[in-house]
């Protein structure tokens, strides 16, 4: 009963404070991905996973690890973002690490439009003095990509062979 309950919450949980503190700091700490991989590791067993899928599992995460760092390198992400991507593919699998990126970047396009939306007005007076709005409102500044990392994996995790049984 605990693990389902781990299970059903732990993913969710760490990719949305993963958007949240990218929305307020433009950061993701390391501590995130690092957390996403160790509950990865601990938890797969437990939820049936043999070694050959976990292997699996882990060498996509790698491989999508080499390929946000070199879209890092280009400038087209940021370091967390790129992080955050490959940690999250650990627990999209195979099966779904492709629904997770295409969600991910179909949830950007709209952020990103979102933003440059709020940046073609001003501010209210009362809100002006909110560094993390203010950031957000400063023309030609980043994307929170970690916002549109947190629906895609919130939107796709129910999907995922974690939640079969389960729900």
């Amino acid at each position: 009963m605990i693990l389902d309950w781990t299970l059903i919450f732990v993913f969710p949980a760490l990719m949305i404070f993963a958007g949240a503190f990218d929305l307020l700091t433009m950061t993701i700490p390391n501590q995130v991905s690092l957390a996403l991989v160790a509950a990865f590791l601990c938890l797969a067993p437990f939820a049936g996973f043999g070694w050959e899928t976990i292997g699996l599992h882990v060498a996509l995460g790698a491989a999508m690890l080499v390929v946000t760092i070199a879209m890092f390198a280009m400038g087209w992400i940021g370091g967390g973002d790129a992080k955050v991507f490959a940690a999250a593919s650990l627990w999209m699998g195979p099966a779904h690490t492709l629904d997770f990126a295409v969600i991910a970047g179909l949830c950007g396009g709209v952020l990103t439009i979102a933003i440059l939306g709020l940046r073609t007005i001003p501010l209210p007076a009362g809100l002006a003095g909110q560094t993390w709005l203010s950031r957000l409102h400063t023309a030609g500044g980043d994307v929170p990509y970690g916002i549109a990392l947190a629906a895609a994996g919130v939107i796709v995790y129910p999907d995922t062979v974690w939640m079969q049984g389960l729900i």
